[in-house]
């Protein structure tokens, strides 16, 4: 249960993990590209939030080149994407660091996207979410796959008083794009 409601406009926090990444030998973690599937994902995500009429007024990416890219092809399916600021805190980041980075997103961006890696992506979203719609909770805590999206709705005045447990987790969604035949 949602901890306490909170006043203001209704915000959305959307939550991307990177699309599947490959493992190049020599290649340091930071600067690992995306793998076939990857690129196939990365667009379907960019698809499903379009479908689901939730993009983002500002998008804050992890500089990991996975996570780049990610957003790269996921926003390339929108007509005009909007800003993105590349914040390496968010490569390998814990719960306090990636809430640090989200509370200093403007009062007047309604939706944020969040892309960015596991464990810590996971983990806010069990953090921030009082509660969730269905079976999403449960599904988040058996599994947040590689481009698994996540919807966070939850009223405030400023993404300064995003507090764990006062979030609601309306969708999550796993896009796969489709192999070529």
């Amino acid at each position: 249960m949602i901890e306490r409601a909170g006043s203001g406009p209704l915000r959305r926090l959307v939550v991307l993990r990177h699309a599947k990444s490959a493992w190049p030998e020599g290649v340091e973690d930071h600067r690992r590209p995306l793998a076939p599937r990857g690129m196939r994902d990365a667009p379907a995500a960019g698809r499903a939030l379009a479908a689901a009429d939730c993009l983002p007024d500002l998008a804050l990416c992890s500089t990991a080149v996975r996570a780049r890219r990610t957003w790269e092809l996921a926003s390339a399916e929108w007509g005009t994407p909007p800003p993105v600021r590349y914040d390496r805190r968010l490569y390998a980041a814990d719960v306090p660091d990636l809430l640090q980075v989200v509370r200093e997103t403007p009062r007047e961006v309604e939706t944020l996207l969040l892309v960015g890696h596991n464990p810590g992506l996971e983990e806010l979203v069990l953090e921030l979410a009082g509660d969730g719609l269905d079976d999403t909770l449960d599904r988040v805590r058996v599994k947040f796959p590689t481009s698994a999206v996540a919807l966070l709705t939850w009223r405030g005045t400023g993404w300064k008083a995003l507090a764990p447990g006062t979030a609601l987790l309306t969708s999550f969604t796993v896009p796969r794009g489709e192999k070529e035949k």
